[in-house]
């Protein structure tokens, strides 16, 4: 999952940065609303945290002006300002949380996950595809009762395959969301071939995965 910070507090944002990155995120950061706007515009970020009080513009606007850009980030309003006509024109903007500071990390995360849930449709931090059971929160897999040891990349990539089921997800989408960055001119390299394959190798070792559907020339798509 990609994240964008948007903090002007360097060192609130550097403590963001590590502990969401221990968690599993790709982390951008900007200090400012030009330099978020231009990351926001560039590449397709799953959250961006922001800040209100940016020190070149207000972070209203910033989320005002991304929304219209058509951005599907999941915006969360990080700020010190409580005033309640901020957090109504925040949600009507297109936000999908507000959580004021100070603010725990751990409850931080936890919205993030909950928004997750939210988006997709689930009820628990458990999904279930057939004989397979994904533990989100705890980064584990199942299969009748027997743990599959997958590496981040290759849970990464069963994870964001299995949030968006029914749907082909092209090899570049999954570059980006799984490494951070398209790979500019390399990305149609096999680095997702070569994970796919040996994700596949893992599962298929404990139950048939017809539903693990490779849709030639385009990508990959779980069905459920």
């Amino acid at each position: 999952m990609n994240v964008l910070i948007v903090e002007d507090e360097r060192s609130l944002s550097h403590e963001m940065e590590i502990y969401l990155t221990r968690q599993n995120y790709n982390c951008d950061v900007a200090f400012n609303g030009k330099s978020a706007a231009e990351k926001i515009h560039l590449n397709n970020y799953d959250f961006v945290l922001l800040d209100l009080g940016l020190p070149d513009m207000d972070g209203l606007d910033l989320l005002r002006e991304a929304r219209k850009k058509g951005s599907e980030a999941t915006f969360i309003i990080l700020t010190a300002r409580g005033e309640v006509e901020d957090k109504i024109t925040g949600l009507d903007l297109g936000a999908d949380d507000y959580i004021p500071k100070p603010f725990s990390l751990a409850e931080l995360q936890s919205r993030m996950q909950a928004i997750l849930r939210r988006k997709h449709g689930l009820k628990t931090n458990i999904m279930s595809i057939q004989d397979f059971e994904i533990d989100i929160q705890n980064r584990t897999v199942i299969c009748k009762g027997n743990s599959i040891n997958l590496t981040k990349k290759e849970f990464d990539l069963l994870h964001y395959l299995a949030l968006h089921k029914n749907r082909v997800l092209t090899r570049m989408q999954l570059t980006e969301h799984i490494w951070g960055d398209v790979l500019e001119d390399d990305y149609e390299s096999n680095y997702i071939d070569v994970h796919v394959k040996n994700l596949r190798k893992k599962l298929s070792a404990q139950a048939p995965i017809e539903w693990f559907e490779t849709v030639r020339g385009v990508g990959y798509r779980v069905n459920a």
